[in-house]
């Protein structure tokens, strides 16, 4: 197999290329070369996917069996389209990593592969969509429905959308677990979100990333919900991070009434809670009946543990200030609590 990975340097691209040159995969890499290291043995080609003539340049390094696009994320759908429209020539199939944000009904209704999508025109720019009143829908997520519609409209059956929740795992750049794993090692009271046992269900990158090789190697089309079948309670994940870390720590399970009184923001000040219904009711079964295996979250913990112990934060990233509670809003919630 010989692939191309839009990206490639940052956590979910770098694990794709990594994995792929394990299983004795050809890889070449397209980004900017700005931030992050390639891996080791791909064929590295630096250039703006914004640029046709950079996009051109590309297309002469194939042809690929798959384009797996994993830096979709920061780029209107017209960009996309461009991309797109100009490696189909010398591509296969186009393996596009989404998010369940394209969904209409995201967060707030029960989820299944065939759920309606929001609509966004597959040659919008940066300007198209809204975000509620409520933080649902996202521009994000119409962004990202009209950047799977753009890649349809280039590959047809040929595009297969995986449509991650939540990604963890070493070398996350985002801040999610490892804020709650330093939190964990701090000790003391832990402000943690009730119910206690509520199941949510993050996957793991290394899980996404063979996915996505699966797909690029199948004969597969249409869209995959890339969610962990079973999940992990929220008193499970805090439970993890206190072993891994050895914080002597004790959650304190706040209603989820009182922390949005005490005007907690849900999803980044704790990272993972939101109260919606939908949020951790996605259906996965589609993409395990299709080969998508998960690890046990607690070995995610596990890894992650020890990659940030190791190494750090892997790259300056804007969204990691959005997450985590200040201390002091922290303590002072606590007291109230008694």
């Amino acid at each position: 197999m010989r692939i191309l990975v839009m990206g490639g340097t940052w956590f979910l691209g770098r694990h794709i290329a990594k994995s792929a040159l394990r299983e004795g995969w050809e890889v070449t890499t397209f980004n900017r070369g700005r931030s992050g290291r390639d891996v080791d043995g791909v064929e590295m080609v630096h250039g703006d996917r914004t640029s046709r003539e950079d996009l051109e340049r590309l297309a002469g390094h194939g042809p690929w069996d798959a384009v797996i696009d994993t830096s979709s994320s920061d780029f209107p759908p017209r960009d996309v389209l461009t991309a797109a429209t100009a490696l189909r020539p010398a591509a296969a199939r186009w393996v596009h990593i989404s998010t369940v944000s394209v969904y209409e009904g995201w967060p707030h209704q029960p989820l299944t592969d065939a759920s309606p999508l929001l609509d966004c025109p597959a040659d919008a720019d940066e300007s198209y969509g809204y975000t509620g009143e409520d933080g649902s829908p996202t521009q994000y997520g119409f962004q990202k429905a009209g950047g799977e519609r753009a890649v349809a409209e280039a590959f047809g059956d040929a595009a297969v959308f995986l449509r991650p929740g939540v990604i963890l795992g070493p070398g996350e750049y985002v801040g999610r677990l490892p804020w709650w794993l330093e939190r964990a090692q701090r000790g003391g009271r832990i402000l943690a979100p009730a119910p206690a046992d509520r199941r949510i269900q993050p996957v793991d990158v290394r899980d996404v990333a063979d996915f996505a090789l699966t797909m690029a190697a199948s004969d597969a089309s249409g869209g995959y919900n890339v969610i962990h079948p079973d999940g992990i309670s929220f008193r499970g994940l805090l439970e993890a991070c206190l072993h891994e870390t050895g914080g002597a720590g004790a959650p304190v399970w706040a209603d989820p009434a009182v922390l949005i009184d005490q005007g907690v923001k849900q999803w980044t000040e704790l990272p993972l809670w939101r109260t919606h219904a939908g949020v951790w009711a996605v259906d996965a079964s589609r993409a395990v009946a299709a080969g998508l295996t998960c690890r046990p979250i607690v070995k995610t913990v596990r890894d992650t543990w020890r990659w940030w112990a190791a190494d750090g934060r892997p790259v300056d990233h804007p969204r990691w200030a959005d997450h985590g509670i200040a201390p002091e809003k922290e303590a002072k919630i606590l007291a109230s609590l008694g």
